[in-house]
């Protein structure tokens, strides 16, 4: 056990270090700035003490980010707009509503195309392609398009984490559908087994493994996806609004608190997944 934890605690060490010594060169020349103006001299250790306690720092400290990540998790009632699970559970709402959407349309998709070559030589390099275009040049168009005919609130933000998320699950789920061998497919053959019956007892349990790896993938791109959606709508709720506030106002720990909050809500969702996955494979009887 702590073989495994020391790698990462000594990486995250050095990361913390580095982090620091970055805010220190990054936030001190608005110190030597301050002190010119009026006509003073600052010293290394004293300089160094005001670069750690910024108010609005280029670079905030690892223990500014914590205070502001704390405060905003725990030190704000869950109903008020400074709290950052407020924000949290509506890019959540989205995400969740993206991710269910997204997935939805790359399972079908991934059936279609191994059932029909059409499907295959014509969907697949549709799909691959909408993948080249940036999704902060498509998020803005869905939201005016949609805006314009009536569409606001929660479903545009879903369709632009749909638009993310299907991707991986269609790709995962190709492979795993491909997965079994010739000579399994065969063997059914053999068995008189009709098309559904090769789909549902082959096909299908072989692609869990694929699934769940594309889910992972799927529910990170889902939550990246209703971020960038908040960003163009000019939302006032969800953790892309707060980016977008901090960056209006120069609050740069509010900023980098709001970050960590999605990596952390990112972290618990693919985490759920993972447990869903072990659950399942073990249900089905399927090793890892």
């Amino acid at each position: 056990m702590t073989k495994s934890i020391l790698p990462v605690l000594t990486v995250l060490a050095a990361i913390v270090a580095v982090w620091y010594l970055a805010a220190v060169w990054l936030n001190s020349q608005w110190v030597y700035d301050q002190a010119a103006r009026a006509g003073t001299e600052v010293g290394f250790s004293e300089m160094v003490a005001q670069t750690m306690a910024q108010e609005r720092p280029v670079l905030p400290a690892p223990h500014q980010v914590a205070a502001g990540l704390w405060d905003g998790l725990a030190g704000q009632k869950v109903t008020s707009k400074r709290s950052l699970v407020w924000h949290g559970w509506i890019t959540l709402s989205a995400t969740l509503s993206g991710f269910a959407l997204g997935t939805a349309a790359g399972l079908l998709l991934a059936v279609g195309i191994v059932h029909s070559r059409a499907m295959d030589m014509s969907v697949m390099p549709w799909a691959i392609a909408s993948q080249t275009v940036p999704i902060l040049a498509i998020a803005p168009m869905v939201i005016v398009v949609l805006a314009s005919i009536g569409v606001k609130g929660l479903l545009p933000k879903a369709i632009i984490a749909a638009y993310l998320s299907f991707f991986p699950v269609l790709v995962g789920m190709v492979k795993g559908l491909r997965a079994p061998d010739a000579m399994q497919l065969d063997l059914l053959s053999t068995y008189n087994a009709s098309g559904s019956d090769t789909f549902w007892k082959l096909r299908l349990p072989s692609s869990m493994p694929y699934l769940f790896a594309s889910l992972k993938v799927g529910i990170a791109a889902s939550l990246v996806g209703a971020i960038v959606a908040e960003l163009p709508a000019g939302a006032s709720a969800g953790l892309g609004a707060r980016l977008l506030s901090g960056s209006y106002y120069g609050q740069t720990i509010q900023i980098w608190a709001a970050l960590f909050a999605a990596a952390l809500l990112a972290a618990v969702l693919v985490a759920l997944v993972g447990l869903i996955e072990r659950v399942s494979l073990k249900r089905m009887g399927i090793a890892r």
